[in-house]
């Protein structure tokens, strides 16, 4: 009787339960993600679309930005990125891939991207570590992040660690000006 009752517990738990996955990706400084990106600009979205990709049959998210400023590498006025996952509403399927972003139509991010892949996807370097939201705070545009930016650690490469101000008062804030000059900065021969 206890083993019936166990064994029924058991998958009911398995059928009951949300699976549970993650990704996971280290931690990449500002450095980091100044120097190894290819491509790094200040924009907007303007669209989204979620499709069957061509090349292999997967879904993906095509993102379209419109540039407000190239910080680094070449791109036009603006700029789609393909992305692997999305909710495809034509089939009702939903490919979810943790870590990679998701970008909202009307919201500005600074974005830092790999070269694309073979296939032509390219989402931000360490998947949600790429990508900075932008808000405007007491009508100044302010960069966030998920993670305490005056606390960057040394990656070791560098000579000289660049400072970056923050908000003392919000540490996952930093003005956008001073961020896009601490990345140019990094990026200077």
């Amino acid at each position: 009787m206890r083993v019936s009752f166990f064994l029924i517990s058991i998958a009911f738990n398995l059928l009951i339960l949300p699976a549970a996955s993650a990704t996971s990706v280290l931690p990449l400084t500002l450095e980091q993600l100044s120097t190894r990106a290819s491509l790094i600009f200040y924009a907007q979205v303007t669209g989204n679309v979620v499709k069957k990709d061509e090349t292999n049959g997967h879904i993906a998210t095509f993102t379209e930005f419109e540039v407000i400023d190239l910080i680094k590498g070449s791109a036009g006025e603006r700029h789609t990125i393909k992305q692997i996952g999305g909710h495809h509403k034509a089939s009702n399927t939903r490919l979810l891939i943790h870590g990679v972003p998701e970008f909202q139509i009307g919201k500005q991010y600074v974005v830092f991207l790999p070269e694309k892949s073979s296939l032509g996807f390219s989402s931000p370097l360490g998947l949600h570590q790429g990508s900075f939201s932008v808000k405007i705070i007491n009508n100044e545009p302010v960069v966030i992040s998920g993670s305490n930016l005056s606390t960057q650690a040394q990656s070791g490469t560098a000579i000289v660690q660049l400072p970056l101000a923050v908000r003392s008062e919000m540490p996952t804030q930093s003005r956008l000006e001073d961020f896009i000059n601490t990345v140019r900065a990094y990026n200077v021969p």
